[in-house]
Formats: structure tokens, C-alpha cells, sequence
């Protein structure tokens, strides 16, 4: 049984069509749940320079442009990814993207006055190296906004399937997990809320803001859907200033 990197996850192409249709897919938690959050969160981007960790096909690099920021830059380590995420910014002049995984990756110093990374740093085990990077590559009191799998996921994770319940174990012992989805085997790494606030502090920021993304219910067509993802948080998110 082969167990993936994520970008090794994406990188086979039955996996990576599997994905592109679960996006697509009506009222996904993704967009009404986690891009919800993270936008309010991000606020006003204009004249930004932005580096995007982790960004997939690099729709939210579209966005972002069309909500003003200067540059966008993106990073992923999935060549599938990075193909798609160049046809979406063929035609932004300050746009491009790197293939190469994020852990291996050094960006500019002090060049960016925004990070972010959506749903990719559950993916990586050294953690703490991706955030000395991060406050590195920002200019002074510049921001750093993530989101990840909420803890009470990572901890025990599942089989993808249309759940009614869910069963959280071992939340404390944290480290390598591997999950069963979408066709095949990938790895994860669980952290806890205390983990993820600590290591933002250690490499040099100050935490301004962490939500759960409760599901605002003006998201969701169906009544049912919207109660039942107010059962248990699918996400964390949390924004911080690098210190001065």
C-alpha cells in the first residue's frame, strides 16, 4: 500500500480529475465553510504582494487579483497543480507560480506583505522550519493567514463519506496520520489547537485572530446540509502580524 505526500496524492491523475469534480461539487465545505473564513479574515488586499503556499490551481490567486493585489506569487509541489494553476494566471502580468513542495522551498526575504496557505500545512511534518520561513519572507508587521483540517478531524481521521458522526481519539498524540480518500492513501500530520498557536509565537509572530469557521447559514441552499455542518468544526484558521 503506497501512502502519498500530498503532492505525490495530486500528482496521480485519476486523484487529482477525483478532486477537481469534489470542488465542483454543490455547497462543498471548502467554499461554504472554510472561503468564507479566510476571506474575512484576510480583509482588504490591495496593492498586496502575496505569496500563496501550497495553492493548488491557484483559483484563490485569481481572486485575490481581481480584488486588487499587486503580485501574486504561488507555490506547490504538485505539477498538476502548477499546470492548471498557470492556464487560471495566463493573463495576470504580476502572476506566476513555483513547482517546487513547500518544505523545500525558501522564499525572498521581507518581500511580501501577505502569506497565505489554505488547507496545505496538514500536509507537512516540520512545521515550525515553513513558519521561520514565512515571518522571513514578510515585510515588518506583515501577515501570515492559514487554515487547516480543524484538530478534531486530523485526530482520528476517516474515510471520506457523508457522515452523521464522527469519532475523536488520540488527540493528544500528535504527529503522522494517513488517510483513506478519494481512491487512495495520503499522509497528514495532526496537531493541536495549542500546538498551532505555540509554534506561531515561537517563530516570531503575534496571533490576531483564530476562528473555527462556524458555517454561516446564508451559505447554504439546504437547510439540512447547513445543521449538519454545524455539528463539529471541519477547520481552524488563524492570522498573525510578524513582530517588529
Amino acid at each position: 500500500m503506497k501512502i502519498s505526500t500530498g503532492a505525490e496524492f495530486y500528482d496521480n491523475d485519476e486523484t487529482f480529475l477525483a478532486y477537481t469534480k469534489r470542488r465542483q461539487q454543490k455547497e462543498n465545505a471548502n467554499d461554504t465553510i472554510e472561503k468564507p473564513a479566510i476571506l474575512q479574515l484576510l480583509g482588504d488586499v490591495t496593492d498586496a504582494n502575496i505569496l500563496d503556499l501550497g495553492c493548488g490551481n491557484a483559483g484563490f490567486g485569481v481572486e485575490l487579483l481581481e480584488q486588487g493585489c499587486f503580485s501574486y506569487t504561488g507555490v506547490d509541489g504538485s505539477i498538476n497543480m502548477i499546470n492548471a494553476a498557470q492556464q487560471q494566471l495566463s493573463t495576470y502580468p504580476n502572476a506566476g507560480v513555483i513547482h517546487e513542495p513547500m518544505e523545500h522551498y525558501t522564499p525572498p526575504r521581507d518581500k511580501y506583505d501577505l502569506v497565505t496557505a489554505r488547507l496545505s500545512l496538514h500536509y507537512i511534518e516540520d512545521l515550525a522550519s515553513i513558519f521561520i520561513k514565512v515571518n522571513q519572507a514578510l515585510k515588518p508587521e506583515g501577515r501570515f493567514v492559514f487554515s487547516v483540517e480543524h484538530p478534531v478531524i486530523t485526530s482520528t481521521l476517516q474515510p471520506s463519506a457523508l457522515r452523521t458522526n464522527w469519532t475523536v481519539d488520540n488527540y493528544f498524540f500528535t504527529g503522522f496520520r494517513q488517510q483513506h480518500w478519494m481512491g487512495g492513501y495520503v499522509q497528514k500530520y495532526h496537531r493541536t489547537l495549542e500546538e498551532y498557536f505555540s509554534l506561531m509565537q515561537q517563530s516570531g509572530f503575534t496571533v490576531t485572530n483564530l476562528t473555527e469557521a462556524c458555517p454561516q447559514k446564508e451559505h447554504f441552499d439546504s437547510a439540512e446540509t447547513y445543521e449538519r455542518r454545524m455539528r463539529i468544526p471541519l477547520f481552524l484558521l488563524m492570522s498573525g502580524v510578524k513582530n517588529r
